[in-house]
């Protein structure tokens, strides 16, 4: 990762070392846990493998499922299949990793430097555990670069883009009354909401907003973790706050205002893709609530290569300059081959998130809006996304109107025994028109800028035999519906393959 001009100080703190989840009421620091005694304990308790304030963390999440509408698995990335997909067909049994949680390894540390003082530091990563690579999202899309639709494998958009440490990286102080504040690469604010308030916990097979990350993005996946960010939590009582920042990071690639634009002719960009939140929150009784604003700035989202517009053998890519929409003209100002295709907009997106606990069972509720727009400062081609990757085509007018997005979600858990957990959860997504009124009809053609519906609804259970050894069976349905069955930005509508999917799945977790 790169670091900003206030990440200098991360660097000796977070070198070598790591770290955990965040949520939102973790805003104070407390006296680290005493590691594993012995084996025996490690298997029969939740005891840390901690080491002089130095903690290795980790979990195994695998099981086998089965899909009515699926695609062949990428061995990059994978976050389930239980989602419909656009590009989905045919029925299909698989090896399923990654369905309560995502497989991975990190270190954190937390080591006391003066009364009620600590330096803390983490490191985290995702591995796809079918490949042993790191989680890659960008490269599943690289993957279907040039080849026809029929052909694809699965392709997603995330944050994690094969960075050494793709979940976070991060270093910074704490203390007992005055908070925490730490620097680097970091969840975002509603990263941390959506864990805490998600009935399923960010689950990839049983939630949508666990596996698609809009919601906490903020409007687009990627955005679940911020570069170059600071981050500042604090609690008083029962009421606790959160403040996210984040510099300025990357190349904006190559942009010209003019017609008939070359490589030659156009003009270096420089990133603009700060952005910041803030979120209010506390609990009560049995009660606890968040408020989370979020705002980005050249937000990328990196569109599925079904547009065509990524062919590894052009002479230059089949792209537009920005928003006056002029085609480059030139010689490709990079090289097609392992980039992208990304639409990029200016986000705002508001949360508000309840839960209320009445033993044996936990309400969850929750909505978001989210505001996007044409960015202020657009993109070049060339612009640099996640993980050191490109994107050699770029929409920066991919939007008439402004775009927008309201997710809503609820659900209960059930604690049956001290060891068992039944969860049911909804999710919706309605967006509406954001393209011409009369791109929107019947005799038009629909388009995916047009409104429409997502609902997901799952049910499962998970049994603990340990505090690290779960197993869980269940099921999710999901459907699409308007524009959001469509599985291109623009042009005629392409409509998805099939507008629902069915995903049964049994599978353990193993974590320390």
């Amino acid at each position: 990762m790169r670091f900003g001009p206030t990440c200098l100080i991360v660097a000796t703190l977070a070198a070598g070392s790591a770290l955990a989840q965040t949520a939102p009421a973790a805003a104070t620091a407390t006296t680290a846990p005493e590691g594993c005694g012995s084996f025996k304990e490690f298997v029969t308790t939740a005891c840390p493998l901690t080491w002089h304030g130095i903690t290795i963390f980790g979990t195994y999440d695998v099981g086998i499922g089965w899909v009515s509408h699926g695609l062949p698995v990428s061995p990059y990335n994978y976050e389930g299949e239980s989602l419909v997909n656009r590009n989905a067909n045919e029925s299909r049994f698989l090896i399923a990793p990654n369905n309560l949680a995502q497989t991975g390894l990190g270190i954190k540390g937390k080591e006391e430097v003066l009364d009620g003082w600590y330096v803390v530091f983490n490191a985290s990563t995702g591995i796809n555990p079918q490949s042993g690579q790191l989680a890659n999202a960008s490269a599943t899309n690289i993957a279907n670069n040039g080849l026809p639709r029929g052909s694809y494998s699965e392709a997603i958009d995330g944050a994690r883009a094969g960075q050494p440490f793709n979940d976070e990286f991060y270093g910074g102080a704490s203390s007992d009354s005055l908070g925490t504040l730490t620097v680097g690469r970091q969840r975002a604010l509603g990263t941390d909401a959506m864990l805490a308030y998600d009935p399923a916990g960010g689950s990839y097979a049983f939630s949508y907003i666990g596996y698609n990350g809009t919601m906490a993005g903020g409007g687009d996946t990627e955005n679940s973790r911020w570069d170059d960010a600071t981050k500042y939590r604090v609690a008083y009582g029962p009421v606790h706050f959160g403040a996210m920042y984040k510099f300025a990071d990357g190349s904006g690639g190559c942009y010209s205002a003019t017609a008939g634009w070359s490589a030659t002719t156009c003009t270096p960009e420089e990133a603009h893709n700060t952005a910041y939140g803030v979120d209010f929150g506390g609990e009560y009784d049995h009660f606890s609530a968040d408020i989370v604003y979020q705002h980005y700035n050249q937000a990328i989202s990196v569109l599925n290569p079904l547009l065509g517009a990524q062919s590894p053998t052009q002479a230059y890519q089949n792209t537009v300059n920005s928003i006056n929409t002029n085609q480059i003209a030139g010689t490709n100002l990079i090289s097609p081959a392992n980039t992208l295709y990304g639409i990029v907009t200016d986000n705002n997106a508001l949360l508000v998130a309840l839960k209320y606990t009445w033993d044996p069972l936990k309400f969850f509720a929750g909505y978001e809006h989210i505001h996007q727009t044409n960015p202020s400062n657009p993109l070049g081609v060339g612009a640099s996304d996640q993980g050191g990757y490109f994107l050699s085509g770029v929409e920066d007018n991919n939007l008439d109107s402004p775009k927008i997005v309201q997710i809503w979600w609820t659900g209960v858990k059930y604690a049956f025994d001290p060891k068992t957990d039944i969860t049911a959860a909804w999710y919706h997504q309605l967006q509406n028109d954001f393209r011409l009124p009369s791109t929107c009809s019947a005799t038009a053609g629909f388009r995916s800028s047009c409104a429409g519906t997502l609902n997901e609804m799952s049910l499962y259970l998970d049994h603990h035999f340990t505090k690290r050894v779960d197993v869980f069976a269940g099921v999710s349905y999901s459907d699409v519906s308007g524009g959001l069955g469509i599985a291109i930005p623009h042009g005629p509508g392409v409509p998805y393959y099939h507008n629902n999917n069915l995903a049964p799945v049994i599978g353990g977790r193993f974590t320390f």
